[in-house]
């Protein structure tokens, strides 16, 4: 039997940030059960591992993480899976070019890495550019705005002029901004690469929520996406789901 492997979104799939109960316990019980069947767990996401860790530590345990959109991928214990990094300079030109009139972040080597100080629950790095960053790969720049068309227009303009280097993805109104070959998509058929080497013939599932999950579903052997997704999404995905439950429910009763 192949084994499966399920990388799931994280905002606005298992994660509500604007919800009262931001990450529902059935969520986190049906992962448990998930795992407990054999089966591999992890996140597909364009947060840092600093930025997931700090909402899901002593709740949730996944098998790998794959952060910034695929620019760091590790393990169940953080260990290095894949590691690729925005050339400095072009960060530089970056941070010159937004800081000012938007709030950004940077993922140096997993830490988050902002221009002002925030309310946060974990561990962070206040910079004043990417001269005083912390010294590792910068994995991903991430530029926030205030409209969906902004964010449009800031991601178009990073592909037109840096696109040589970096790739730009619209996810709502944040612009995450990683080395150029990098994306969930890649990062999850990089990581079924892995498992193969591990576990021999595995099922990849993946699970999102948002335009800039496209990549994800599009290389899941097996893909979900929701009612409230984009109809991109939607078209795109094998199956519409009401919730993650119904997909991993799914994926457990795959024969395959």
């Amino acid at each position: 039997m192949k084994k499966k492997v399920f990388a799931s979104d994280f905002d606005g799939t298992l994660y509500f940030y604007k919800a009262d109960v931001k990450l529902p316990p059935e969520s986190v019980e049906k992962i448990k059960e998930y795992q407990a069947a054999g089966h591999l767990f992890g996140l597909c996401t364009g947060r840092q591992v600093g930025g997931l860790t700090p909402f899901i530590g002593g709740v949730i345990e996944p098998d790998f993480y794959i952060t910034s959109s695929g620019a760091n991928i590790v393990d169940r214990d953080l260990r290095p899976i894949l590691k690729r990094g925005v050339d400095r300079a072009v960060a530089d030109a970056l941070v010159r070019r937004f800081k000012d009139g938007r709030r950004m972040t940077l993922d140096v080597e997993g830490d988050v890495c902002v221009f002002a100080p925030m309310e946060y629950p974990g561990r962070y790095y206040v910079i004043s550019g990417v001269d005083d960053a912390p010294k590792g790969l910068i994995h991903q720049v991430s530029i926030h705005n205030e409209t969906l068309e902004e964010a449009a227009a800031v991601s178009a303009w990073v592909n037109e002029t840096y696109g040589d280097y970096v790739t730009a993805f619209q996810n709502v109104v944040e612009v995450d901004i990683a080395p150029k070959g990098c994306s969930k998509g890649k990062g999850v058929e990089y990581l079924r690469e892995h498992m193969r080497s591990q576990w021999g013939d595995v099922t990849l599932y993946g699970i999102g929520d948002s335009v800039n999950d496209l990549p994800l579903i599009e290389a899941a052997d097996v893909s979900y996406t929701f009612p409230y997704a984009p109809k991109e999404a939607q078209e795109k995905a094998d199956k519409v789901v009401g919730t993650i439950c119904d997909a991993l429910d799914d994926s457990m009763n795959d024969n395959r």
